[in-house]
């Protein structure tokens, strides 16, 4: 049985895509790699990371598809075609897990991150907060390839 605090909500600027996470993330992590810095128009991404059945959306998404200039692993970013809002991402690295832009919640301040990345480009204030998990660069293995 699910409970009120069992799930959280959110959505785009416009509201024409929602979403619904069931349970904890299992990973939340801010990045300051330069392609975060980018895709989010800030200095970092923060992102939670759930099993893909933990994430239902509903309404359409676009996507787009970036290759990391390090690993040359995939990352499919998932935002509104309306108002441009990104939402959510795949990734390569991370198979059958679906990440979540923190900052699309209707109540962002429930998750707190665990893993600072990539610190070797972020800005030069960016702190991470005392017993968060920090590190130079990503920490996800290469991927297996057959």
């Amino acid at each position: 049985m699910v409970t009120v605090t069992d799930f959280h909500e959110g959505g785009c600027l416009c509201g024409a895509v929602r979403y619904r996470v069931v349970g904890e993330p299992l990973r939340a992590s801010v990045c300051s790699c330069t392609a975060c810095q980018r895709r989010t128009g800030s200095a970092f991404g923060f992102g939670a990371y759930f099993k893909a059945e933990q994430v239902t959306l509903r309404g359409e998404l676009n996507a787009y598809e970036h290759h990391s200039d390090e690993s040359g692993r995939w990352l499919r970013f998932e935002f509104c075609p309306a108002c441009g809002t990104q939402l959510t991402w795949t990734l390569e690295a991370m198979p059958g897990m679906r990440g979540v832009g923190v900052g699309t919640f209707d109540d962002p301040k429930w998750i707190r991150p665990r893993r600072f990345s990539w610190l070797r480009s972020a800005h030069t204030w960016v702190e991470p907060p005392d017993g968060v998990e920090a590190v130079q660069t990503g920490t996800l293995p290469p991927p297996t390839r057959p």
